[in-house]
C-alpha cells in the first residue's frame, strides 16, 4: 500500500489495479426503459447489447447486469463517469460459449491505456429481483 503523498509505482504486468463491483434492482431499469423507451436505450447501450438483450426471455434482468457491469467497471477505473465517459465507451460482449467480457471505447478506453489495463474482467449475475457485476482491472505492466 502506498503512503499517503507518495509516487506510484508502475504497475506489475498480470497484477490487480483496480477492482469494482455493483448491484441494481431489475425493476428500476424496467421503470427506465418504460418511462423513457428508445431515448434510455440508446444512451446507455450500444447497438449489439439492445440486440441482445432485448432477444433475451428476461430482457430486464440482462439489461440490468448490464448496467451493473458499467457501474462495476468504472469502479474499477477509478473514474466513475468523470472524465467525459459515456455509458456507451463501456460494452459487453459475450464470447461464443456465453462468458461475458468487456470492451472499452472512447474515453474509457483512453483512460484504461494511459493505467496500462490489459484486460478488465467482469462476473454478471442476475435473478427476478436484482443484477450484480463485478469488474477487475488486470495490468500489462
Amino acid at each position: 500500500m502506498n503512503e499517503p503523498g507518495a509516487a506510484a509505482l508502475p504497475p506489475v504486468a498480470g497484477a490487480v489495479i483496480g477492482i469494482g463491483t455493483d448491484i441494481i434492482e431489475c425493476v428500476r431499469i424496467a421503470q427506465m426503459i418504460e418511462k423513457h423507451g428508445e431515448v434510455f436505450l440508446t444512451r446507455v447501450y450500444t447497438h449489439d447489447e439492445i440486440a441482445y438483450c432485448s432477444g433475451r426471455k428476461a430482457a430486464n434482468q440482462h439489461y440490468a447486469g448490464r448496467w451493473a457491469a458499467k457501474e462495476a467497471v468504472l469502479k474499477a477505473l477509478g473514474t466513475g463517469w468523470a472524465h467525459g465517459i459515456q455509458w456507451t465507451d463501456v460494452e459487453v460482449v459475450n464470447q461464443q460459449g456465453g462468458k461475458p467480457t468487456i470492451v472499452l471505447d472512447g474515453k474509457a478506453r483512453e483512460i484504461s491505456r494511459q493505467q496500462r489495463i490489459r484486460e478488465m474482467m467482469i462476473s454478471i449475475s442476475h435473478c427476478r429481483n436484482y443484477a450484480v457485476a463485478y469488474a477487475t482491472a488486470i495490468s500489462g505492466g
